[in-house]
């Protein structure tokens, strides 16, 4: 990578030669020594100099990377932290960092698979013995040298002794890269101790094996709640290292093995054995605080999120310049810039044409998989955009016109979740409909389970972006039964009916399923008369389907999503002027004025801890919820934009014909638009463009008729 103009010749008497890489903290750049030696030189970005804080975390950095010393590790040559702008000096590596590895060439063979881990393990033995822990273990931080991987970059570690007394951390500060992070690390960051490390080591290992991390999610939202409640998609591990990748990926911290343990296992096969309650699997007997005990909520992972993406001071150490993306900073493995329009799936002789947009898509290991204008699903490829299948909402031939049906329920572990609508015609004229939830293998289409959710003309769709259906960790709950007067959950494995429960009065309520931070809820608007007067919000229990809890609000709310533990509730009709919020854990119920009230006509969407209201017009405005106060608003250009998505530094809109914009989340400046697209052709309806699938850094865009086009965020 060449030097620039603004580039030192030197660096503490240190020539500088190249410049090896990029970050939000500094600069990484290949100098040599008077002997002749070859150094990779961290300097540290001039507007970070003057705070005090970051310059203690930089000599943190400094003692720690001079703490440990192995076979597996970059040694410190020299530093300063004192100097105008910091600097560290280690040992040069030649060689690609893992990621890089990966993207160019695909997972590694089993062989140097073996390999990795155990060098792996011996790296975070040598840390973990020097009394340091890393928390930022990741394939940007290990290096692919000869004789071996390396461990880089201890930008964020600590030593054990102050894990209880970290005033950085305590601060607030989340630190690490959430797709390696460990769930403590989300829920508890001021108890992080060594077992931190070997989490990500898990992660690290099963990326290494398959090009994707275990809990990859097309948001950091979403991916922080997979690392705390969610199980790893280790499809592609080889059989050989599951058991290790298991192991290590324990979500309790003193369930995990040490590094000596995970040794013996790929030296002799030797399992660990159980382990004590009290005893920690760590090298360096330390005192910590007992671990808080508590659920992880929405706005607490979407922070953690957030601030780890800011505030660590990891600089890769050969690569590209790092820009602002998202966890992990890739792109699907072998993705490029595609678009393509899907094939017709059509059971009838005499099919309707096709004239709309999906309504939604879903990511799932190397598929993306949409739905909607009566296509059930159909697969894209990540990487290139293949369409390889593609099957009809309704697969019995008929001559009963299509009805624009389909959405995607949920898509994950390789699965997708969709649904189904037979109609057909009967003697006396009508035309009752037989709805079937349905799991789906992402790469095949192949259909795994079918579960009829009701048959006859009172049947209602299980339709999510209608209120009839929902995801749950444990399965689909849906809208239940042939007048649609039950709910049930249908277990995600078999689609087996586990529980179903009555609805609410149907003639005196009418009740939708919502979900927030993983749980289920049954929101039930009373009607007297006309008039909706009260609206009750019931949490579900996952193992009964009966209410844990009901809240009850004036008039007609509804469920925009959960921040900061506390559930967001806005009304249905008329002008928005205040918010609801609902503490999820005590059930308490305040209210907060916006500082600016809101027309019906504003679509609200809360994304990362922060509220959003858009507008066909492109107007969007930023709101904290917990304060109503109005953080900035913006014209996104971007008319009739879909429901919008966001990165950990970007709010992306998409209208219907595929015209895009990318808002700053800090300030709501457009940053980047690309035109709308016309070779997907022109939908009949005018209703609103598709929500967007990020995945890492590759953003998928629906549009026209059918068809998707994907851009990587970072080209914008």
């Amino acid at each position: 990578m060449a030097l620039r103009e603004t580039d030192p010749a030197e660096v503490g008497g240190y020539r500088i030669e190249d410049r090896l890489g990029s970050g939000g903290m500094g600069v990484v750049y290949l100098a040599r020594s008077a002997s002749g030696r070859r150094l990779a030189l961290k300097v540290v970005h001039a507007q970070y100099a003057d705070d005090d804080e970051f310059r203690l975390r930089f000599r943190r950095e400094v003692a720690a990377a001079r703490q440990v010393s192995g076979a597996f590790t970059a040694p410190v040559v020299d530093a300063d932290a004192d100097a105008p702008r910091p600097w560290m000096a280690t040992l040069y590596i030649p060689g690609e960092d893992l990621g890089t590895h990966v993207r160019r060439h695909g997972p590694l063979p089993l062989p140097r698979l073996r390999e990795l881990a155990a060098g792996l393990a011996e790296a975070i033995r040598d840390i973990h013995r020097a009394g340091m822990v890393h928390r930022d273990l990741k394939p940007a931080n290990v290096m692919l040298a000869e004789d071996g991987p390396r461990v880089i970059d201890f930008g964020i570690s600590r030593a054990t002794e102050f894990a209880a007394s970290d005033v950085l951390t305590q601060t607030g500060r989340v630190m690490g890269t959430p797709p390696f992070m460990s769930p403590e690390q989300f829920s508890s960051p001021q108890d992080v101790g060594p077992a931190a490390d070997v989490f990500s080591l898990g992660s690290v290992v099963a990326y290494a094996a398959t090009g994707h991390g275990p809990f990859d999610s097309q948001s950091p939202y979403e991916t922080a709640l997979r690392v705390v409640d969610g199980d790893a998609e280790l499809d592609g591990v080889p059989s050989e290292l599951l058991p290790f990748v298991h192991l290590c990926l324990d979500k309790h911290p003193k369930s995990r093995p040490s590094p000596d343990e995970l040794l013996r296992l790929l030296r002799d096969g030797e399992l660990p054995g159980p382990r004590p309650a009290d005893e920690t699997p760590t090298v360096v007997d330390i005192a910590r605080p007992r671990r808080r005990r508590g659920r992880l909520w929405l706005a607490s992972a979407a922070g953690a999120v957030a601030l780890a993406a800011v505030a660590t001071t990891t600089v890769a150490l050969n690569g590209d310049d790092s820009r602002p993306g998202n966890p992990g900073g890739n792109v699907p493995l072998g993705w490029q810039a595609w678009h393509n329009k899907s094939k017709a799936p059509t059971a009838d002789e005499d099919p309707v044409e096709a004239d709309s947009p999906f309504r939604r898509c879903g990511a799932t290991g190397r598929s993306l998989v949409c739905a909607g204008d009566d296509v059930m699903a159909t697969r894209f490829a990540l990487a290139d955009g293949s369409n390889t299948w593609a099957r009809p909402i309704d697969e019995t031939p008929d001559e009963i016109g299509g009805a624009d049906r389909g959405t995607i329920l949920a898509a994950r572990s390789g699965r997708v979740y969709v649904y189904g609508a037979d109609d057909r015609a009967s003697d006396d004229d009508t035309f009752p409909t037989r709805f079937t939830v349905q799991a789906l293998d992402a790469e095949t289409g192949k259909v795994i389970w079918k579960t009829v959710t009701g048959d006859g003309e009172e049947a209602t769709e299980p339709n999510r972006d209608q209120g009839f259906s929902i995801s749950v960790p444990a399965g689909i709950v849906a809208v239940y039964g042939d007048r649609a007067r039950q709910y049930a959950l249908l277990d995600a494995d078999d689609g087996k009916v586990r529980w179903k429960r009555p609805l609410p009065d149907s003639d005196r309520q009418s009740c939708l399923l919502r979900s927030a931070a993983r749980n289920a809820y049954l929101v039930c608007q009373k009607w007297t008369g006309d008039e909706v007067t009260g609206t009750s919000l019931a949490q579900l229990d996952p193992a009964t389907g009966r209410p844990r809890w009901t809240v009850s609000v004036e008039g007609g709310q509804d469920i925009v999503g959960q921040a900061d533990g506390r559930l967001v509730v806005l009304k249905t009709t008329g002008s928005h002027r205040t918010l609801t919020l609902i503490n999820a854990a005590t059930h308490i119920v305040t209210t907060v004025r916006l500082s600016q009230t809101q027309p019906e006509n504003a679509a609200p969407a809360l994304l990362n801890g922060r509220l959003y209201f858009t507008f066909p017009s492109g107007s969007v405005r930023a709101f904290a919820p917990d304060s109503g106060r109005r953080l900035w608003e913006s014209n996104s250009t971007v008319e009739s934009s879909g429901p919008p998505t966001a990165s950990t530094t970007h709010l992306y809109l998409a209208s219907p014909s595929g015209r895009l914009a990318a808002l700053n989340l800090r300030t709501g400046k457009v940053e980047a638009t690309l035109q709308g697209r016309d070779d997907g052709g022109t939908a009949d309806s005018t209703g609103l463009g598709a929500p967007l699938t990020l995945v890492g850094n590759a953003l998928y865009v629906p549009y026209g008729i059918r068809s998707v086009y994907t851009v990587d965020v970072r080209d914008l």
